[in-house]
């Protein structure tokens, strides 16, 4: 609604204008509409606009669910449903280090070993500065809950931990593989839920930093 004002139309008189006044046309005034229409004509032109602004807002929250549904994980059907780690915790497995026999379920993500054998019940930690030849780098963790998913799953599921896992720039000073662990039917149905994705040397302790960020 605009800030004019309606000028008043002048009364009509109540006697003809003497002779000796020129007598001039008066015209009509133009018609305009009402102070009252004026407002409802603009009340009708806001709720038209916060409809649409609703719609719009309404149309971009549809937009975004779709978005993050599209880019969330999707879980299987084998159990495949978990959590990939990739960021180690301040400290992994508590010092004093080196520590012998550490069974694998006390692995932590960010564990340097020395003289490492992925398929040996205990283990010796080190500090990742020195001498070592692998580093735990990457662990999913199945549901407590769900059946053996089968090697070939878990060997699948251990490969993308692997790819999830971040090295540092450190990690380009020494020839490294990736190697990978996952239980077995027998440590599935005692508990074990963990596949490990691991880097290592082939020249034994010769890495001498964490290859993690």
């Amino acid at each position: 609604m605009d800030n004019q004002e309606l000028r008043p139309i002048p009364p009509k008189p109540g006697a003809p204008p003497t002779a000796e006044l020129p007598q001039e046309a008066v015209a009509a005034p133009a018609t305009e509409p009402s102070p009252r229409k004026r407002r409802r004509g603009a009340s009708t032109f806001l709720k038209a606009l916060f409809v649409a602004v609703l719609l719009g807002v309404a149309g971009g929250l549809v937009w975004l669910a779709v978005w993050l549904d599209s880019g969330a994980p999707e879980s299987s059907g084998d159990g495949g449903s978990g959590v990939v780690e990739i960021l180690p915790t301040p400290l992994a497995t508590p010092l004093p280090l080196p520590r012998e026999g550490v069974g694998p379920p006390d692995y932590r993500l960010g564990d340097c070993f020395k003289d490492f054998d992925p398929a040996a019940l205990r283990s010796t930690v080190v500090a990742c500065d020195t001498g070592h030849s692998a580093q735990l780098v990457a662990v999913f963790r199945y549901p407590a809950v769900g059946s053996y998913p089968g090697r070939e799953a878990l060997a699948a599921k251990a490969l993308e931990a692997c790819q999830a896992a971040r090295l540092a720039p450190a990690a380009n000073e020494y020839t490294l593989n990736f190697q990978r662990a996952y239980p077995s039917s027998t440590s599935w149905e005692s508990g074990d839920r963990r596949v490990d994705c691991y880097v290592t040397a082939d020249g034994g302790n010769v890495i001498n930093a964490s290859v993690l960020p």
